[in-house]
């Protein structure tokens, strides 16, 4: 099934069903993605919801949300697993681009209070560092990381994030953007 553009409430209804699903289970999750930037007001989101689980909890979280109703599937991407609540796609993640699942990156997780939930979300740093990672020259869109470090910019460590993607080419451009569009100040002008 392709990834469809869905109105953020099926978004927030599939959120619930899923947290409480995974809740229920015992299985820990972190949300990912623009619903980790939402949580912390960011923008709504119309496409999926990422839901970050370590490697040996992936089958848990897939077999969790079958449980409720869901459709299970197993792309090829070694990286993933997917769930469906009708339209509404759910990435169970436990491989995200440059970044170990572990205790490491549950403890540095922030637990929020949004729409009557509480639930942990990825930490915006490690939403961006993700994002950065995953542009090559086959697939290059900014606008996700643009529209996240518009709305949260405060939120984010810009020098350290600049330092953990320093071998990335596509983040330097990324950088490049942010400082001309004035989005974070650019390290010229905060030593000049």
């Amino acid at each position: 099934m392709p990834e469809l553009d869905v109105p953020f409430s099926r978004i927030q209804e599939t959120l619930k069903r899923t947290v409480s699903a995974l809740d229920e289970a015992e299985v820990p999750f972190l949300i990912g993605g623009s619903l980790a930037s939402w949580a912390r007001g960011g923008p709504d989101t119309t496409h999926d919801l990422d839901v970050i689980v370590r490697p040996q909890d992936a089958k848990r979280a897939q077999d969790a949300l079958a449980a409720i109703g869901m459709r299970a599937e197993n792309p090829p991407e070694a990286w993933l697993l997917k769930a469906w609540d009708g339209d509404v796609l759910i990435d169970l993640i436990h491989q995200p681009a440059g970044l170990t699942v572990d205790d490491e990156l549950m403890a540095n997780a922030e637990c929020v209070n949004v729409a009557a939930m509480d639930f942990k979300v990825m930490a915006v740093e490690d939403v961006l560092f993700t994002k950065l990672n995953s542009l090559n020259e086959h697939y290059l869109d900014f606008s996700s990381a643009l529209q996240i470090a518009r709305s949260v910019r405060e939120l984010v460590d810009w020098d350290r994030l600049r330092e953990r993607t320093s071998g990335s080419p596509y983040a330097t451009a990324f950088f490049c953007l942010l400082d001309e569009l004035g989005i974070v100040e650019s390290r010229a002008t905060a030593a000049g």
